[in-house]
């Protein structure tokens, strides 16, 4: 039995059938990360959602639980959302949310949230935008706040096969390996902000946590022996490769140095 209005993929079910417990695996990178993150708020937190989008998981059919989890507006005092595309107006998971072309400051005080998420974000910031935007979102931080972001790993599996694919033939690659995909929903890739290395270089000033994590291969379509080969090979790569990277930042109390 599954929540109403989703049913989990048939290779999900086949490959992890305790999917049928909940619509999720025992290894959902999305249980898993705003787990934690529901960890860090209260119902005074103000919550910066960096990237938010159109909130596709809030519309299209997921699990009651991934749902539940991610939906922060109502149970924390405020969400805000920000992203280059104007869809974000739209976004119902959001109090107030604000376009912001790609380049500009974040269009807020200093130490004003929180927290801020950056949920499958930093794999789309440059190399020339990517120290303004790891010193913005500390700047709107307040002292002791969490930058929490899930991205995929450089050097793990979904990085490098991303990588090897032109950004212009994206759209169409993931079309074929997940046709339920929207073409909206597929942005350009540049990777400058998804190595342990690079994170440590940006935020080595704060508290920086970071670890690897093993999800279900959804990117590799729907074929079982794709998912079991892309499974075995994750059981056998490295944590320092595991195909997607767990970020949490706490803000310095103090003043930097």
């Amino acid at each position: 039995m599954t929540d109403a209005g989703f049913t989990p993929d048939p290779t999900l079910q086949r490959l992890y059938p305790e999917a049928a417990v909940g619509g999720y695996s025992r290894t959902d990178g999305q249980i898993e990360f705003y787990t934690r993150i529901n960890a860090l708020v209260d119902e005074k937190s103000r919550v910066l959602d960096f990237g938010a989008g159109r909130g596709q998981w809030a519309v299209d059919p997921m699990p009651q639980m991934s749902v539940r989890l991610r939906m922060l507006r109502g149970r924390v005092g405020e969400v805000v959302g920000t992203d280059v595309d104007p869809a974000v107006l739209d976004n119902p998971a959001l109090d107030t949310a604000k376009v912001v072309p790609l380049g500009d400051p974040l269009p807020f005080d200093e130490a004003s949230f929180d927290l801020v998420i950056a949920d499958h974000v930093l794999e789309h910031v440059g190399a020339a935008e990517r120290r303004d935007v790891a010193d913005d979102v500390m700047r709107v931080l307040k002292p002791g706040g969490w930058f929490a972001a899930r991205t995929p790993n450089k050097w793990g599996m979904i990085g490098v096969a991303a990588r090897a694919v032109p950004n212009r033939m994206h759209v169409r690659t993931l079309s074929k390996l997940q046709p339920d995909r929207k073409a909206e929903d597929v942005f350009p890739t540049r990777y400058q902000m998804n190595t342990r290395r690079d994170l440590r270089r940006l935020f080595g000033a704060h508290s920086v946590y970071v670890y690897g994590h093993t999800s279900e291969p959804t990117y590799f379509g729907r074929s079982p022996l794709a998912w079991r080969m892309a499974a075995l090979l994750g059981r056998l790569t490295p944590p320092t490769f595991a195909p997607t990277l767990m970020i949490f930042v706490q803000k310095a109390d103090g003043p930097i140095r």
